[in-house]
């Protein structure tokens, strides 16, 4: 009788299912937050029809594709792709600059998505339980 020895799988960290979740939910709210911008007018507060580097319609696309990018990279940490980790730190990142120049229109909004995309760059960073040591 032959016994069929299992390579040791990688430990699993609840803080890449938080992270994917949040990254999940960030992209949502940026998808929303794009397509307010791209069809109400009172939505976005500009000067002189430019919103720092584009009009309101580029800033809504912006959101709208960021948005899409995020869900996508959501799902690939949620299902467990090391591809996604490295994408999600940087797209978090990203996004929490872009917020940044959100801060006079909208502070609240702004400091709440920075926070979370704090939150996912620390997810995805942080080693799972048992892993250190090797």
């Amino acid at each position: 009788m032959t016994t069929a020895v299992r390579p040791a799988s990688p430990p699993v960290s609840g803080w890449l299912s938080f992270a994917g979740l949040l990254i999940l939910l960030l992209g949502v709210f940026n998808v929303v937050e794009g397509v307010f911008a791209l069809f109400n007018d009172r939505y976005v507060s500009y000067a002189a029809g430019q919103f720092y580097l584009f009009d309101r319609t580029g800033w809504g696309w912006l959101h709208v594709i960021l948005g899409i990018i995020q869900i996508v990279v959501g799902s690939g940490i949620m299902s467990g792709k090391t591809w996604a980790r490295g994408v999600g730190v940087g797209l978090a990142g990203l996004t929490a600059l872009i917020q940044m120049l959100y801060l006079p229109v909208f502070p609240w909004w702004s400091l709440i998505n920075i926070a979370l995309c704090v939150l996912v760059i620390y997810a995805l960073i942080v080693p799972p339980h048992g892993a250190i040591g090797r």
